[in-house]
């Protein structure tokens, strides 16, 4: 028989037992007012949560394991990125239009080795430390790239000495704080112009399990899904930035991986463990870049035309919702 205390208590009257407290139907831990009452009971709750999910892992494996090859498909797990809002600009490597435009626009000289990249790579005005070593770091991943400081001159009087002196490509690394946070991406001599946020820079001595400085090697170049129009290119433009033929014998990759819009760069070294495994180890830098605006020609901040800029309040109004 229960007590008079209502529902709260459960058991005999004259148990010497110690009584179970029953929450309400409608209990949440937020409802605790003790902070470390609560805090405990959250964890447990999720140590629940996480045994519950263990336990209904291993009962569908032993349920497959049973059934053979009778068992049905796995489910595809849900993620954004195959939950991705279908974009129209999305290229089709059949397609006849995409075949003309690539054959024809700034990048077809490289692409039909009519020319061969040289990089020049500069920083903004008074670089501290941090920004001049990535700079050079980044000069070692780049086969024939230049680092030269900007001394004061603007992007305008650099631009056309740089094409009188045969360079393809400038990359502007832009500081603030000391940190590197911007990289300008001018594809010369006739554009266009990338300009990207730059976050999460690391260089090779912050690296955990950092492999050997990298050898003058010419690097195989991966780019990562970059599959619509903008998307294809910005990675034409990354792959213009490297020779044509890789040397292999140096086992060096440079990869542009793009995800829900933003490009994670990574330079690894690779080598054949047997004919399934491989082992790779990276070598520094690594950043990441967000495409803030594309620029028709080269850098012209006041009177540039501008094929697409990044609008947060228009564009960013669903997680499934990509550009590149």
């Amino acid at each position: 028989m229960a007590g008079d205390g209502g529902g709260a208590v459960s058991g005999d009257g004259g148990s010497s037992g110690p009584a179970r407290v029953l929450f309400p139907p409608t209990f949440s831990v937020s409802e605790i007012k003790n902070k470390q009452r609560r805090h405990f009971m959250f964890l447990r709750w999720k140590q629940q949560q996480r045994k519950e999910k263990l336990a209904a892992k291993r009962k569908r494996r032993k349920e497959r394991e049973a059934l053979g090859d009778k068992a049905p498909p796995k489910a595809i797990p849900k993620t954004i990125e195959n939950q991705r809002v279908y974009d129209e600009t999305t290229v089709d490597p059949n397609d006849e239009e995409v075949a003309f435009d690539e054959a024809t626009d700034e990048f077809a000289p490289y692409f039909n080795r009519q020319t061969v990249p040289k990089i020049l790579i500069t920083t903004s005005d008074r670089p501290r430390g941090r920004t001049v070593r990535f700079c050079e770091q980044l000069s070692s991943v780049i086969p024939n790239s230049h680092v030269y400081y900007r001394r004061g001159l603007a992007l305008k009087r650099i631009i056309p000495q740089c094409i009188a002196r045969d360079f393809t490509d400038l990359i502007v690394i832009n500081e603030d704080r000391k940190i590197p946070n911007g990289l300008v991406l001018s594809h010369l001599p006739d554009g266009p112009t990338a300009h990207f946020r730059m976050s999460s820079v690391r260089l090779r001595k912050e690296i955990k399990r950092k492999g050997k400085e990298p050898t003058e090697h010419v690097p195989e170049v991966i780019l990562n899904n970059f599959t619509t129009r903008l998307g294809h290119s910005i990675g034409r433009m990354f792959a213009s930035l490297f020779p044509h033929d890789p040397q292999f014998i140096g086992r060096q990759v440079a990869t542009f991986h793009n995800q829900r819009d933003y490009i994670f760069f990574r330079f690894h070294r690779y080598i054949f463990k047997s004919e399934k495994k491989v082992g790779i180890q990276e070598l520094g830098p690594r950043f990441t870049l967000k495409l803030r605006s594309l620029q028709k020609g080269t850098f012209d901040s006041k009177f540039g035309e501008y094929e697409w800029i990044h609008k947060r309040r228009e564009m960013d109004t669903s997680r499934r919702k990509f550009h590149l």
